[in-house]
């Protein structure tokens, strides 16, 4: 067992000596990755996975260095540092350089191996992914955990479904089935649920198990088919489910030191058409046993109680194992060394038919143990027998029925029976039948031998010649070829060997050493006598095929006579390409069916028969080109019909001229080693040689001296490049120095063009300086008028606070007028109660003497006093009316007033704008200065009218003020008037005795008005006081705006003077 430390290394070989595992254990190398630390530690494997061809793996470590490992190239590479355990792996995309790798930070990345960047990053998932599934078309996958599945789409990367499901309820897998479009959803609960990958529409369900087979489902393995679930758990039996029939149909039983089962899959074969019939079953204690599930018996195991397997997984071919075992290791196990079964004819398969049960019965009539030597079932009714046979009908079918009848193996006649009763072999069996019929002896070591020679030179360049599609086609034709020239030497110069051996390498290029076998056998029987006139094509064949389409269709022939078409062309293409290019794939196998189970003389006898089921378009063809055309392309045409013909040539044809008389039977491999071929002229081979190894002599001195040609011409053509570097150099100096010349001039004009610009900045900070020195002038200046204007709202904020302190001295005044007016009122009163109660005292005298006289004059005299006192009164209101009207004048003037100071506030923000003006205006040119006059005069002319409107209007106001006092006289004259008028009647009517009493009872009333009068007059005086006072402030107060403005006036011609003084 070789055993390989991949350390610190990120590529290499896998093995450094040809493998060759033991019988016993069949390991072909242990993997195992130490550090390369001070402290050297185990890194151990978790996860393994093949790849869809099963050529190559790919295993992760529990630090995250994901190695791909190259089984058929003998090379590792490390693909990726993921920095983290990964959980799952899956290499079978569509993309065949791109792996999925589930991560312990429950992510799943893809990542290339050819490139090794990352694709695309999945994230969803909540706890750790322990299972990832490929479809078998590579586009889908899905991704498990303990809590949910989820649908991923790998073209794109992104997530399609998921699965969500109760937390009492877990999952244990969710996995595609191959071959179809179904996934399995399979739970804690022993529920397994069946879904369409396109819809996910549940399709079925499977039925509980019995409830006697107390197990709960923990693994589960499908056969490639899809058709066998195989389930296990916690327990020594496994369950085998019928996924056609949706039942369970046989319960296996495993030996008593099997107590849980860890894994399951089933082990691939090549002939078994998907329907596997081996599973591995890996136990708790570290070993995995493969079993047979037809007989129940124990084919072989891996692992050991001291080596233990921790998982296991086996490649898509069935030809590796690969298991990570318990200390962390890798081994790699060849099946083919673990059992000889494998790769050759089964024994007679003994079916046990009477354990498929139609209905529910008792789950103990299910159960076969398994055992070593054989296999031990318990007794069952007929009932059951009868039931189980048409079941076990319905699922394996009506071949596999007969062929599991045959005892001893295969019989050829048996077989060609059967080949004539359907034509053809059964697809399932076919090359598991062709083996048999070529008894192919396996000679490993000796095919290995010839393969350890490696490529032969004649076949190197074979692409060049054949360029196939496929690599992996090419490298299995190129190894098959060669393995054929090594044998025999012949097989180098044979220019149609790859078109002879193409076909079965395309058939069989997963099993190098049965294509190499079958074409061996194909070349000493059905191509006898073929290399008698080599490299002439053989023409005693050919005059067989000749003779026999002679005598069977002369007329066919002599129709090729007749065009110049020989065998050579009619039958050595179909002869050299073994029908591949005119028949497909499937036409082809129904054929070599019937010519591997005749005599090799059958093949011939398909050449002519080919040709006569062909004679209608045959004899169409009038050009050779046609001819051609016709043999090297498929045409129209029954393979039955060509094989029902060959056999009835093969009847009809006479002793004389038939093949069989002329090949001899066949002839299988000696087993161990090959048999020695040489049935071709050793001399032609051997002068061919000669003159190939003189040609290639003469070629290896003709290569020897041009290769001294071409050193004198490398040193020829060296010397040259050197002189012609040197006058390079030279004219890159010149040019070097031409251009530094260039260079300093340059730099000198910069340098003046600097300076120019340095001036240019000078003169510009010089402007500059000037411009901030006028703005700092303007800006002293504007300074200055703020200032003033500062001054005038000073003065206006004077002017307002005075006027309105003359407004609280009228408002004062008013209320004292309004307290005097009461005064005067209540002495009114009081001297009218004293003078009616001394006239009343006079009267009362005057009545007590005189009542009876004067009682008539008496009341006349008491209405004249009534009509008296409404008169005082009407001429009281009257006063009150005129004191109101004062008021109002006097208000009205003082609003005058303030009309004025508005006015005259208006004039100073005139003056003020005009000042800016004159500032603005003082910076112009000489020519504007008299304008400037002119319009200043003009100004202070309208300033002057406007002063003499000012006074115009002062003196209306006096007019008014005259007229209004006019009008109080007037006013005044009238009620002296009326009250006369209406003191004229008393007198009139009064008696003369009377006239003093009346004169005495008057004089109270007149003084009375006297001195009302007199409190007019005096009202009257001081208003006209408080009227002069004012006039005086306000003409002090304009007369102080004049000196104002004529100060503005002055500054305004000094600053038009400045710039003519600048100017001068």
């Amino acid at each position: 067992m070789q055993s390989t430390d991949l350390g610190s290394k990120e590529s290499g070989k896998i093995w450094h000596r040809k493998p060759s595992p033991a019988t016993r254990d069949g390991i072909i190398v242990n993997i195992i990755h130490n550090t390369s630390d001070y402290l050297p530690k185990v890194l151990r494997f978790l996860n393994v996975a093949f790849d869809s061809s099963g050529d190559c793996l790919i295993a992760g470590d529990h630090h995250g260095n994901i190695y791909v490992f190259d089984l058929c190239g003998n090379r590792f590479n490390l693909v990726q540092r993921t920095a983290q355990a990964c959980t799952a792996l899956a290499f079978n995309l569509h993309r065949k350089s791109e792996f999925l790798v589930a991560l312990a930070d429950y992510s799943i990345k893809c990542f290339d191996t050819v490139t090794k960047e990352l694709v695309s990053w999945m994230r969803g998932h909540e706890s750790s992914v322990f299972s990832i599934s490929v479809h078998g078309s590579g586009r889908y996958a899905i991704t498990t955990s303990s809590d949910t599945a989820q649908l991923w789409d790998l073209d794109t990367f992104q997530r399609k479904r998921k699965l969500n499901i109760l937390q009492s309820v877990g999952i244990q897998k969710v996995f595609f089935l191959p071959l179809s479009n179904t996934i399995l959803s399979c739970f804690k609960d022993n529920s397994i649920f069946a879904w369409e990958c396109d819809t996910l529409v549940c399709k079925y369900q499977l039925p509980a198990p019995p409830e006697s087979s107390n197990i709960l489902y923990k693994v589960f393995a499908v056969t490639r088919d899809g058709r066998i679930l195989a389930a296990g758990g916690k327990s020594n039996h496994i369950h085998l489910w019928c996924l056609e029939a949706k039942q369970l149909f046989r319960i296996i039983q495993m030996p008593t030191k099997v107590r849980a089962i860890r894994h399951l899959e089933f082990l691939p074969d090549s002939f078994d058409a998907g329907s596997n019939q081996v599973l591995g079953v890996l136990s708790q204690d570290g070993i995995m046993r493969f079993i047979n599930i037809q007989t129940c018996k124990l084919l072989f195991e891996i692992g050991s109680l001291d080596d233990g397997i921790s998982s296991s997984i086996i490649s898509p071919h069935g030809r590796y194992i690969a298991s990570i075992m318990e200390n962390g290791s890798l081994n790699i196990y060849s099946v083919q060394t673990l059992t000889k079964e494998i790769n050759k004819p089964p024994p007679p398969l003994v079916k046990v038919i009477e354990d498929l049960p139609k209905k529910k019965g008792n789950s103990g009539d299910l159960k076969v143990k398994v055992t070593s030597g054989g296999v031990r079932r318990p007794a069952r009714s007929r009932e059951s027998k009868i039931q189980t046979r048409i079941l076990k009908q319905d699922l394996t079918g009506g071949f596999e029925k007969k062929e599991n009848e045959l005892s001893d193996g295969l019989n050829k006649k048996r077989l060609q029976i059967l080949l004539k009763g359907y034509g053809e072999f059964p697809t399932k069996y076919r090359m598991f039948i062709w083996r048999s019929l070529l008894q192919l002896p396996e000679n490993q070591i000796a095919f290995s031998n010839l393969i350890d020679k490696g490529i032969h030179v004649a076949f190197l360049n074979l692409q060049k010649k054949y360029p196939i599609k496929s690599r992996k086609l090419l490298r299995v034709l190129q190894r098959t070829l060669s393995a054929l020239a090594h044998w025999s030497a012949i097989f180098s110069d044979t220019p149609y060997l790859p078109l002879l051996a193409f076909p079965f390498v395309k058939l069989f290029q997963n099993n190098q050493l049965i294509c190499f076998e079958v074409v061996a056998t194909l070349i000493i029987n059905w191509c006898q006598h073929w290399f008698e006139y080599f490299p002439n094509p053989p023409i005693n064949i050919l005059s067989m095929i000749e003779n026999v389409l002679a005598f069977h269709d002369k007329e066919l022939l002599q129709h090729f006579i007749n065009h110049d078409v020989t065998s050579q062309l009619y039958a050595w293409p179909l002869l050299e390409t073994v029908f591949s290019e005119v028949l497909t794939r499937e036409e082809w196998l129904k054929l070599f069916d019937n010519v591997f189970s005749n005599h090799p003389s059958f093949l011939l006898m398909t050449v002519v028969a080919y040709n006569i089921c062909s004679r209608a378009p045959l004899l169409n063809c009038k050009r050779k080109d046609d001819f051609e055309y016709f043999f090297h392309h498929r045409n129209n045409l029954d393979i039955s019909a060509v094989i029902r013909e060959a056999y009835r040539l093969l009847d009809t044809t006479p002793t004389d001229i038939h093949p069989d008389s002329m090949l001899d039977a066949f002839v299988a491999l000696t087993k161990g080693q090959y048999p020695v071929f040489n049935q071709y002229p050793k001399f032609i081979v051997d002068y061919q040689t000669q003159e190939r190894e003189r040609i290639r002599n003469d070629e290896l001195d003709y290569l020897r001296e041009r290769q001294a040609v071409e050193e004198m011409q490398a040193e020829v053509d060296q010397q040259r490049v050197e002189d012609e570097a040197w006058y390079q150099k030279q004219e890159l100096l010149r040019r070097a120095e031409e251009a530094r010349r260039e260079i300093l001039l340059q730099e000198e004009e910069k340098m003046i063009q600097q300076r120019q610009r340095l001036a240019a900045v000078r003169r510009e900070l010089k402007v500059k300086e000037m411009h901030l020195q006028d703005a700092a002038r303007r800006r002293l200046l504007q300074l200055q008028q703020d200032q003033r204007e500062m001054e005038l709202r000073r003065l206006d904020d004077e002017i307002e606070r005075k006027v309105h302190m003359r407004d609280r001295e009228i408002a004062a005044t008013a209320k004292d007028l309004e307290m005097r007016h009461l005064e005067l009122e209540s002495q009114k009163r009081l001297y009218e109660k004293q003078n009616l109660s001394r006239n009343q005292e006079a009267v009362a005298k005057e009545m007590k003497e005189n009542a009876d006289a004067y009682r008539q004059k008496v009341d006349v005299e008491e209405h004249m006093f009534h009509r008296l006192i409404g008169t005082d009164q009407i001429q009281n209101q009257k006063i009150h009316k005129l004191i109101e009207e004062n008021l109002a004048k006097a208000e009205q003037a003082c609003l005058n007033t303030d009309w004025r100071i508005q006015a005259l506030h208006k004039q100073r923000c005139s003056d003020l704008h005009r000042n800016e003006c004159y500032q603005e205006i003082a910076k112009l040119l000489r020519k504007n200065r008299k304008k400037e006059i002119e319009v200043l005069n003009a100004m202070m002319e309208g300033e002057a009218k406007k002063w003499e409107e000012a006074e115009e209007k002062d003196f209306h106001l006096k007019s008014e003020k005259k007229t209004a006092a006019l009008s109080d006289a007037s006013r005044r004259w009238f009620l002296e008037k009326e009250i006369h008028d209406a003191q004229h009647p008393c007198d009139k009517v009064v008696p003369k005795g009377r006239d003093e009493e009346f004169a005495s009872g008057c004089l109270p009333r007149a003084s009375q008005l006297n001195d009302i009068s007199e409190m007019e007059s005096l009202t009257q005086i001081s208003l006209n006081q408080r009227k002069m006072h004012w006039d005086a402030m306000e003409q002090d107060l304009m007369e102080r705006v004049r000196n104002l403005r004529q100060r503005l006036v002055t500054q305004a011609q000094n600053r038009c003077q400045t710039p003519h003084l600048l100017a001068t």
